[in-house]
């Protein structure tokens, strides 16, 4: 949201009206400062909003996250300097759900994103599933790319599944006794797998193998554009394809660039 500032010049109570006002405006109007430096990840950590403009740009935040936003335009081909003016109009407003997420603890977070992308992806495999399988078989004479976009999806259901599993039955657990434990002042809880950093790799590297999955699936389907000879079972798919997509940026953002985050800060808190 953009601000004017607004001066009263009459009225009894103009000078304390003026000073609450610009007060207001200035918090309102602070906005992150960005540059070339800045990392993708904390750009969209601090609103997700953000999103938006390196989609658009296809520039990865979630796997991607770490890299500095000059590294991030270099390889998109984008200018940074245009790129950073597309943030800076983006974040002009605030976003009350980022600020809920950031606040959440990790065990509330934990069980958010179980509720909301885990049950995401389950709830979408079996569609996709089938009508990528549909569309391959009706169209993948003309279009033989769909026979590859098929067998990417079905690759990535595999192991998505399979990643989920891993972090509802391990490595959530005991992020949450973690935070149980520093809440209780306990000691730190003992695991199977040593430091919790172990698990985090792994789910990361699994979180960039599907995120470079996906981003060929794209490349594949010109990002998700319909072919002129294309149904509306092919439209309904790409379009579910490229939502799916959506969906697991952000899921995996909110675990590569927060609660992992998070997670190795409070372990190292307990010394």
């Amino acid at each position: 949201m953009r601000y004017k500032y607004i001066i009263i010049t009459s009225g009894p109570f103009c000078p304390l009206i003026n000073i609450i006002y610009l007060c207001a405006v200035i918090l309102k109007q602070h906005i992150m400062k960005i540059t070339t430096d800045t990392s993708v990840g904390e750009i969209v950590k601090a609103n997700f909003k953000a999103a938006s403009a390196f989609q658009a740009n296809r520039i990865d935040y979630c796997c991607g996250g770490h890299q500095s936003v000059l590294e991030a335009c270099e390889k998109a081909g984008v200018k940074s300097e245009v790129l950073i003016k597309q943030l800076e109009e983006i974040l002009q407003d605030s976003d009350p759900d980022t600020e809920y997420i950031n606040n959440l603890e990790l065990s509330v977070l934990a069980d958010y994103i179980v509720s909301r992308h885990h049950s995401y992806v389950r709830k979408y495999i079996p569609f996709l599933t089938q009508s990528l399988q549909k569309i391959a078989d009706v169209h993948g004479a003309n279009h033989p790319e769909l026979t590859e976009v098929r067998d990417h999806f079905l690759a990535s259901a595999g192991e998505l599944t399979m990643h989920m599993q891993k972090e509802e039955l391990v490595l959530f657990p005991y992020v949450k006794q973690l935070e149980q434990a520093k809440r209780e002042n306990k000691s730190k809880p003992v695991s199977a797998f040593g430091s919790v950093t172990n698990p985090i790799e792994s789910m990361m590297q699994e979180h960039q193998n599907e995120g470079e999955r996906f981003e060929l699936m794209a490349q594949l389907t010109d990002n998700y554009r319909v072919p002129e000879d294309g149904c509306t079972t092919y439209e309904v798919s790409l379009k579910q394809l490229a939502d799916f997509e959506k969906d697991l940026h952000r899921h995996i953002h909110l675990e590569n660039n927060i609660l992992f985050v998070k997670a190795k800060e409070l372990e190292e808190s307990f010394g």
